[in-house]
């Protein structure tokens, strides 16, 4: 096993373990992403959307370290989003909306991955299964899409909000429904791949040209995956 991911998750469960509040998701198996807790310090948002929700792990982070900031997450899979109100249901700052996002609103082909935080509105690539164990393809399933710019009730009055986009090479269909909401965030942190993961997939430097024509500036770059030398994907946090 690499040895990057042990360490990931060992500091995962010491966090888990050190705050009671955790340990309700803990036994039901999720875990606080923690990977992304240096970055949340950095950061003064007055909301944060989670698009990607999967169990609610980055949600999970969010109410660690920034404890008093609502979030509104997004996750498509009922397996999943089930596990999350789980999760969360005792945190009255934390929302979930079962719906997929994109540019326009219907319904779609979700194709689910082994490893259900690896499914995605695209078809999984060859590449992404050489290089990723367990994300092959199981099954797809039809869910509803909607812009991220409906939900604009939800955020009402916030103007500097923190949008986290995991979303498997869908981001920038994500970004294109959601102009609007933009304008109301001072970051978006998204996870981009270099090379195609996902059929069809936009990958980094596309999605920097989007959000560079809305304002965005691009100031670092997390929790790099390589292939050998070769930079596959990372986490970009663009701020405005």
């Amino acid at each position: 096993m690499n040895v990057e991911l042990v360490k990931l998750r060992i500091a995962k469960l010491l966090v888990s373990l050190s705050r009671i509040s955790f340990w309700r998701a803990l036994a039901l198996g999720v875990a606080p992403a923690v990977e992304h807790q240096h970055v949340l310090r950095s950061l003064a948002p007055d909301g944060i959307i989670d698009v990607g929700a999967n169990r609610g792990q980055f949600s999970l982070v969010c109410r660690y370290v920034k404890p008093g900031v609502p979030v509104v997450a997004f996750e498509p899979i009922p397996r999943e989003a089930r596990r999350f109100r789980r999760v969360h249901e005792r945190e009255p700052l934390v929302c979930l909306i079962e719906t997929a996002l994109g540019a326009t609103n219907g319904v779609a082909v979700l194709h689910i991955s082994k490893s259900a935080d690896s499914s995605s509105l695209l078809p999984i690539g060859e590449r992404q299964t050489k290089l990723f164990k367990d994300t092959v393809e199981v099954g797809t399933m039809a869910v509803p899409v909607s812009r991220l710019d409906d939900f604009s009730d939800y955020w009402v009055g916030r103007t500097r909000q923190l949008l986290k986009l995991d979303v498997q090479g869908f981001e920038l269909q994500v970004l294109r429904g959601g102009i609007d909401t933009l304008k109301v965030c001072s970051y978006v942190y998204v996870e981009c791949s270099e090379v195609s993961l996902y059929e069809g997939q936009a990958l980094r430097a596309e999605v920097q040209a989007f959000l560079s024509e809305q304002g965005f500036l691009l100031k670092e770059r997390y929790n790099e995956q390589r292939s050998g030398r070769e930079l596959i994907q990372a986490d970009y946090l663009f701020s405005r």
